[in-house]
């Protein structure tokens, strides 16, 4: 059976929503750009636009952590490894991600962007403790679970570094 109509018409469809969504954060549409547009949203973060700061998407706005840099990326699955770089290292790393990985061909297949939890690191904690472990540093850059555990904001609060508000909370549910 030629399932090309049905291809087109759904590709057309999905165009038409990237076409929506591209307009609404005035970016191209990839996780990255979505993944900006929903931190700066939620957590008051401004975009650096500086190409000589590569590592340092942003900076926060208000908060305790006011002026400071943030790398933001979100994670379709969690995988367990980051993107890290220390040419500078922004202060923090938040990280949204979807669920965990799992071995699940059925899985494998479809990649929905939601956000099921997010991760708060200080960037000189993170390296260090990966430093003494000895692990390189790079685009795919290993973390153990143990460190995940600890920077968790969202669902569970497990870390004090950034306290979420009801109104965030509420906000990051809306991409369950």
């Amino acid at each position: 059976m030629n399932n090309l109509p049905r291809l087109a018409e759904l590709l057309r469809a999905r165009n038409k929503v990237e076409s929506n969504i591209a307009n609404l954060i005035e970016q191209p549409v990839n996780i990255g750009s979505v993944g900006d547009y929903i931190a700066s949203v939620i957590f008051g973060i401004t975009h650096e636009k500086s190409p000589t700061q590569k590592a340092i998407y942003g900076r926060f706005l208000y908060g305790p952590h006011a002026g400071q840099s943030i790398d933001v990326q979100w994670h379709i699955k969690r995988e367990g490894d980051l993107s890290l770089r220390t040419d500078p290292p922004a202060d923090y790393y938040l990280v949204l991600t979807g669920p965990k990985s799992s071995a699940n061909a059925t899985n494998r297949l479809v990649n929905p962007w939601v956000i099921e939890s997010v991760y708060f690191f200080e960037a000189k904690e993170l390296l260090a403790a990966l430093n003494e472990r000895g692990v390189q540093i790079g685009n795919r850059t290993s973390v153990i679970g143990q460190l995940w555990e600890r920077a968790e904001i969202f669902p569970v609060q497990k870390t004090n570094r950034l306290i979420l508000s009801e109104e965030q909370r509420r906000l990051l549910t809306l991409f369950q």
